[in-house]
């Protein structure tokens, strides 16, 4: 494995990725994903790992200029390369080394040793140079990365020559001609690949051209060149050529047999890499403590049976729950104990404080058994999300793994049990350190009641109407079909963009962009460039809009309707990074609004005889949460006196008064408002409303002339950010911005535009949850028969009966309204209806 090669593809193939503490992991996690792939698909007996050390070889004493061009590191990747290292030994892989030679070099030595031997060898790498080194046994495995997906390419000898049209060793001599500008190799100047490969196809090697210097197939442009840079071909070839003897590096094979390593520093290190997920696929366990001393023994842990609960037992002062697949389950001092229907249904009612690893899958079991739970002191799913929005994984081993929390006792038959205690208390602490205690359990643990009543209610849906949906669009995507058939010359799969591609690129010869070898693109971004090209995008465009609303709508709502005609999503509090709440299985929150067939899909979304639906909306809660954080006086004052504050900031930007605001400049002034809340740039801001880049950033310059608050309280969020590592919302809240510490332009500015949205998308995010929290509350409390069904972003519906309508609709509004107190006052705004639709 070429260690610098795998880990630079890595790098650059994966989205910076870090650990909550700031820390880069995401080339050691692209190639720890390449080396899995390649041990399960090859199986090797012996594995070696080549890098290169700092500092010069033996090519650098040969030529001052060999890789001269080339960049720094990333800062982000330089301490990528010894976790790598460190890990890999760890692990018992060989990584060898050699100083003044590259990896390159080490592993055309231990190839060489594999083709005397007869020993199969294949080499891993993302550089091309290895292929001069393949053979019958040598074989080059060329790999790519996307995604932090590993794809390879095997080149052996027939390969090599139906791709170069040369021998692998004759590579050698190609690129004494053609030279390298990655290596910065000169080779001869003018001569590109194609001429290097006819040149030594022809004459075999670099010799044999400058001996036929005069053959007539030599050009005579191509023979003055040559003859002008001889001595940087032969110095070239010098440079190219990789050294198959280097001291030091041994020949013998069983020396790079995998060795025992140290699987649990492995572990240790791969888990405060936060890489759980490698950490698994290596067959590890979770450490579950922080590592003894030198002097020290680890810690006994005490291997208890679980036991069914005795009847009436009690269980103290706190009571720690493991919701277990196989039944949920009490830890009390040293005793795991199962708890079965009647204990289960006592602890849970009582007022015992509970702690739990997930309140959510807890208050479902009480509702399974028709009880109240009680008492919810602690989440550890909920605390690990708020300490570390970033992860995908909040189980008890994980979390153990991530804050080096050591069991205090094992029990096989739930190994969380050990957990929960130990965990409490340091994600107890932490979250007071982080001063999120009180978001926790004002916003994060009441609103679980919420969100389970919710699905357990769900919405009732027309499937009737639904059916006819569907067999209308289903029409509809078939005449479309027709179309598309009759302007291409005949039929195809129009899902298939391999053959979507080679119609319109091929058979229409529209202009294309590159083509890759999985072919031409297809994307919407290409289609929308190619519309004033040819009648048959628009008609591609209008199939995948019926397709795709029958497929994931009217098919995935048919699907999902429960036997009592509803829909009952799945609504999760752990899965943004914003604190927003998401929605699955299926996804209510996406349902398209923004087309009128799309819309109408709202209309299937209906209530029984004798209730109605009431839909209450926020007015424009992200613009006040900004007015209200930056404290701008203008835009404060506009929400303040119920002026439109597009059209305010229209009048501002383009200099107008009120009445003179067209339609058109409303919209503009719109989308300036809602780009400044999400850090908009000029080019995004010229393609969302089609005007010019300068005439965007002139735009984006006048508002902030219009209102310095905004622009001095993003410029404080950004630098805050940059000091402390992190923002939060108004409650408290905390989202990590480890892109503003990255050397890449870029990314930083990605960073940048995280900074400025969070606390402000947060913010309306938490102003949501409380919201709901005390419109269920109250609602229950006045006794109303009406219940609150469904959030999306920043509305809110409630399923009431008539009786009740008015009463539940006051409320509704009273509440959204009251859930914060800012400068620029919240509005909702509330309709009714028999659907969906008639609501909004």
């Amino acid at each position: 494995i070429d260690g610098n090669s795998i880990l630079n593809r890595a790098f650059y193939g994966i989205k910076l990725l870090t650990t909550k503490d700031g820390r880069y992991t995401n080339a050691v996690f692209g190639f720890m994903n390449i080396l899995l792939r390649l041990l399960e698909d090859l199986q090797p007996e012996l594995v070696a790992v080549a890098f290169d050390l700092p500092g010069g070889t033996f090519r650098n004493r040969l030529y001052s200029g060999y890789k001269a061009t080339r960049k720094g590191m990333p800062e982000e990747l330089v301490p990528q390369h010894g976790e790598l290292r460190e890990l890999l030994r760890e692990l018992g892989f060989s990584v060898v080394t050699a100083e003044g030679y590259e990896a390159d070099d080490i592993i055309g030595t231990i190839s060489a040793a594999c083709d005397a031997a007869g020993v199969d060898c294949r080499i891993a790498t993302g550089d091309r140079d290895s292929m001069q080194l393949v053979s019958e046994g040598t074989h080059v495995l060329l790999t790519t990365t996307h995604f932090g997906r590993g794809e390879t390419e095997e080149f052996g000898p027939q390969q090599v020559q139906a791709r170069y049209g040369v021998l692998p060793g004759q590579l050698i001599d190609v690129k004494a001609l053609m030279g390298d500008s990655s290596d910065n190799i000169p080779g001869v100047s003018g001569v590109g690949e194609k001429t290097a490969c006819a040149l030594i196809a022809k004459f075999s090697t670099l010799d044999g051209v400058y001996e036929n210097i005069d053959d007539p197939f030599i050009k005579p442009g191509v023979r003055q060149k040559l003859l002008r840079d001889r001595d940087s071909a032969y110095m070239s070839r010098e440079l190219a050529a990789i050294n198959r003897q280097v001291p030091g590096v041994s020949a013998d094979l069983q020396l790079y047999r995998r060795a025992p390593g140290d699987p649990e520093a492995a572990a240790r290190r791969l888990a405060g890499l936060e890489m759980i997920s490698t950490l698994s696929r290596l067959g590890l366990q979770l450490p579950t403590g922080p590592a003894a001393g030198p002097d020290e023994q680890p810690p006994k842990q005490r291997e208890l049976e679980v036991e069914d609960c005795p009847e009436g037992f009690d269980f103290g002062e706190r009571a720690f729950i493991i919701t277990s697949p196989d039944g949920p389950c009490a830890v009390t001092g040293e005793r795991v104990l199962r708890l079965r229907k009647g204990e289960l249904r006592r602890l849970l009612e009582s007022s015992v404080p509970k702690v739990c690893d997930s309140s959510k899958r807890l208050r479902k079991l009480a509702m399974g058994i028709g009880c109240r739970l009680e008492g919810v002191e602690f989440d550890l799913e909920l605390a690990g999300y708020l300490l570390n929005p970033s992860s995908n994984d909040y189980s008890p081993g994980r979390l153990a793994a991530e804050y080096g929390a050591g069991a205090e006792f094992l029990c096989q038959q739930e190994p969380a049990a050990g957990l929960v205690r130990p965990l409490a208390g340091l994600l107890m602490a932490k979250l007071e350190q982080s001063s999120m205690t009180r978001l926790l359990r004002e916003i994060e643990l009441p609103l679980v009641e919420v969100l389970c009543e919710m699905e357990q209610v769900g919405f009732l849906l027309d499937l009737p109407g639904i059916n006819a949906f569907g067999q209308e669009l289903s029409a509809l995507a078939e005449q479309e079909e027709q179309e598309i058939y009759l302007l291409a010359g005949g039929r195809f799969n129009i899902n298939s963009p391999k053959q979507l591609g080679e119609v319109l690129f091929q058979r229409l010869m529209l202009p294309s962009g590159k083509k890759t070898k999985s072919g031409y693109s297809t994307s919407a971004e290409v289609l929308e460039r190619l519309r004033p090209y040819h009648p048959i995008i628009g008609h591609i465009f209008a199939y995948r809009k019926y397709v795709k609303l029958l497929s994931t709508y009217v098919e995935g709502l048919t699907r999902a309707a429960g036997p009592d005609g509803r829909v009952h999503t799945e609504f999760h509090q752990t899965e943004t990074r914003t604190g927003r709440i998401s929605s699955r299985e299926p996804n209510l929150q996406n349902i398209p609004v923004r087309t009128e067939l799309g819309s109408r899909m709202r209309r299937f979304f209906v209530v029984g005889e004798g209730r109605v639906l009431l839909d209450a909306d926020y007015s424009q809660i992200e613009l006040r949460v900004l007015a209200h954080m930056s404290g701008d006086e203008i835009l404060i004052a506009a929400f303040g006196e119920g002026r439109d504050v597009h059209t305010e900031t229209a009048s501002l930007v383009f200099g107008l008064p009120p009445e003179m605001v067209t339609p058109e400049l409303r919209r503009r002034a719109k989308a300036v408002n809602f780009g400044i809340v999400y850090g908009i740039g000029a080019y995004s801001l010229s393609q969302d409303i089609d005007v010019s880049v300068p005439e965007a950033a002139e735009y984006i310059e006048s508002y902030f002339r219009s209102f310095p608050g905004v622009k001095s309280y993003l410029e404080a969020t950004v630098e805050s950010a940059q000091r402390d590592g992190y923002v939060a919302t108004l409650y408290g809240r905390r989202r990590g911005v480890p892109e503003l510490a990255s050397s890449n332009k870029n990314i930083q500015a990605l960073g940048r535009r995280l900074a400025m949205n969070t606390p402000v998308q947060g913010t309306a995010a938490d102003i949501i949850k409380i919201a709901m929290i005390r419109v269920s509350r109250r609602l229950r409390e006045e006794g109303l028969d009406a219940q609150l069904i469904l959030q999306v972003h920043d509305e809110l519906i409630v399923e009431s009966s008539l009786q009740h309508k008015d009463r539940a609709a006051r409320l509704l509004r009273e509440e959204m309204e009251r859930a914060a107190d800012l400068k620029a006052p919240l509005v909702a705004e509330v309709g009714e209806g028999a659907t969906w639709f008639e609501a909004k």
